[in-house]
């Protein structure tokens, strides 16, 4: 997999969400046949962009998140929405539907 170019967003999520930016999955061709992108599914691993301040409970205490920006997580086939931002297309998600990072 190629690693994510992310920039600087101006984007700062709320709460408990992170901003992701996916992982750009390298072409794969199986013998002679090449997968057109349209039937190709997205990547479910993304670097974190930007991170949201915290869960607040019922107390009022803010929790910090365990994914930090710069993190490579894995998460949901259907985590998230969709946002573009500068040309740039990212996904928004609460910290519950991150599955786990890696390399950590």
């Amino acid at each position: 997999m190629k690693t994510a170019q992310a920039k600087k967003t101006t984007l700062r999520p709320l709460h408990d969400r992170v901003l992701v930016k996916r992982l750009e999955e390298q072409d794969e061709k199986h013998g002679s046949l090449i997968i057109p992108d349209t039937a190709k599914e997205k990547p479910q691993e993304g670097k974190v962009v930007a991170v949201g301040t915290g869960k607040v409970n019922d107390d009022g205490k803010n929790f910090p998140l365990a994914v930090k920006e710069g993190d490579r997580i894995l998460f949901g086939k259907y985590s998230g929405s969709e946002v573009k931002l500068d040309g740039e297309e990212y996904l928004i998600m609460k910290e519950e539907d991150v599955l786990g990072i890696l390399g950590s």
